[in-house]
């Protein structure tokens, strides 16, 4: 049974997302402060976590970072912060999605369902090889000629979307909606400052990308193979 950390210090929020999980037949384990949370997930590994930002302790991207320090699980941020640089520090810590307080619980159990989907292991995970850089898409590991180079979790899953479509453009609302959510449609600048970095660390050039490459206004696409001159 899939196992859910549920990290808020509402009591009355917490009772009702650990009701409507059980009814929807996940496992799950509760915790109201920082502290908790890290406990509980030290004691029992979860398969996905929901946590809120405001607790009485330690904000909850410190739990966010912790976890991703050791786990590849998903992570839903649950905020009543609208402001965008909230958003964006708690995605590059780790987060998957983020979710905006007040939110119905049918839209939260979607995302839900749709974040275990996505961290589901595929049937083939390959390896793609490139004259720049490899990608080995089953340990989430990607190596150029100066050894392995690190990626964030947002630029990992950004990647990972454009090289399961080699060569097929991947529109800019896809990219949005798969890595950060339905809510974040119209963040165009969320893909620029992202795919920018990627350049950075992979593109021999990056300022003439030959892999990752932009259809302006419309969206990117992985070039696995790149003609010669």
């Amino acid at each position: 049974m899939t196992r859910i950390l549920l990290v808020d210090d509402d009591p009355h929020l917490l009772r009702a997302l650990t009701i409507a999980l059980t009814a929807g037949g996940y496992q799950t384990s509760a915790a109201s402060d920082a502290a908790g949370a890290l406990q509980a997930a030290a004691t029992a590994a979860p398969d996905l976590a929901v946590i809120d930002l405001g607790l009485p302790d330690l904000d909850g991207i410190t739990i966010v970072e912790s976890l991703r320090g050791w786990s590849t699980a998903p992570i839903i941020v649950l905020s009543a912060r609208h402001d965008q640089t909230a958003k964006i520090n708690a995605l590059d810590a780790g987060a998957d999605d983020y979710v905006t307080k007040p939110f119905g619980m049918g839209e939260l159990l979607a995302r839900i369902r749709a974040a275990l989907r996505r961290a589901a292991p595929s049937e083939e995970q390959p390896v793609i090889t490139t004259a720049a850089f490899t990608i080995d898409l089953a340990a989430k590991r990607v190596t150029t000629c100066g050894g392995e180079t690190r990626l964030t979790p947002t630029e990992w899953h950004l990647l990972e979307t454009l090289v399961r479509s080699p060569g097929h453009l991947v529109t800019q609302r896809q990219l949005l909606q798969e890595v950060w959510g339905p809510r974040y449609e119209t963040e165009t600048n969320y893909l620029r400052v992202h795919l920018a970095n990627l350049r950075r660390k992979l593109e021999p050039d990056p300022s003439r990308p030959r892999y990752l490459i932009t259809e302006p206004g419309i969206g990117y696409r992985f070039a696995p193979e790149t003609p010669g001159p």
